[in-house]
């Protein structure tokens, strides 16, 4: 193939990584939005759920469909079962405090880690896509499902951004993150508040996983990398930021897509760096972020 070919299976390939990580990185910024607080085990809540989507999976039989619809389902809330868990038990009797959170949160990453090492074994474990149907462009033929991931991931993006938005839902929560104090005098229960919003963020991670594993096997340590890509992705964008996520999302996976193509993906994650290193030095609150007044 010729130049462009070859750069425009590049933005493709981008295009399927910015969609994965733009769920992933928003349910980090989301945590840390309304709760002011940063989820260091959030890659492991994206691991967990490729794991249970590779269990549930290979649990049924016949089409790979079924075994895929139903872990799309079920595994997301699981891992949402086990993110409230861990607020319920751990970041609610630390009172939410930051630095101690930050900390409890380092130690729910090794749990969680060492558990699926113990139980799901150290052996990467692929996931059969639901379908196998090609796109034919006329250069070359595409997979099917990898654009139904970036389609996926836009509907799921659009629906965070409406029920943030423009519901009471949304509201309750935006009234959490601007003044705690204030929401609690009118008589929201932040508490509640955090112990959907915590499982939310937990779930979008768990989703993005299950979208992904039929491209990327599952593993016990797939966790790292998710994690890096999305403190990328909110410190680009913004911590709190949906529209910074999406922005800072389509820039790191296009540019992951398009260096890895022509040059290395090692040449990609240093220039991820640089971008951060640059944002933090000339913007710091991020692209779309607000100063702190």
């Amino acid at each position: 193939m010729s130049f462009w070919p070859h750069l425009f299976l590049a933005c493709l390939e981008g295009l399927v990584a910015a969609a994965v990580l733009a769920l992933t990185a928003l349910g980090l910024s989301l945590v840390f939005g309304v709760m002011r607080i940063v989820n260091i085990a959030h890659g492991e809540f994206y691991m967990l759920g490729a794991v249970f989507a590779s269990v549930v999976a290979a649990s049924i039989g016949g089409h790979p469909a079924i075994g895929f619809i139903v872990a799309l389902v079920v595994s997301p809330l699981m891992v949402g079962a086990i993110a409230l868990l861990a607020e319920r038990l751990i970041l609610r009797r630390l009172a939410y405090e930051p630095k101690a959170t930050i900390v409890a949160t380092i130690g729910l990453l090794y749990i969680l880690q060492q558990l699926t090492l113990t139980f799901y074994g150290p052996d990467a474990r692929a996931v059969a896509a639901p379908f196998s149907w090609r796109v034919d462009f006329p250069w070359f033929g595409y997979s099917g499902y990898k654009l139904f991931v970036v389609g996926a991931a836009g509907l799921l993006l659009l629906a965070s951004w409406l029920i943030i938005n423009r519901t009471k839902l949304g509201l309750i929560m935006r009234a959490a993150q601007f003044d705690r104090e204030t929401a609690q005098a009118f008589g929201i229960s932040v508490d509640r508040v955090y112990a959907v919003v915590f499982p939310a963020g937990a779930m979008l991670a768990g989703i993005a996983a299950v979208l992904i594993v039929p491209v990327q096997q599952a593993h016990y340590l797939m966790g790292q990398d998710a994690l890096l890509l999305s403190f990328i992705v909110v410190i680009i964008g913004g911590l709190g930021s949906l529209q910074g996520t999406l922005a800072a999302a389509l820039v790191i996976g296009l540019s992951d897509g398009i260096v890895s193509v022509f040059f290395s993906p090692t040449l990609a994650k240093m220039l991820a760096t640089l971008i951060v290193a640059l944002v933090l030095v000339f913007r710091p609150q991020g692209l779309f972020g607000a100063i702190a007044r």
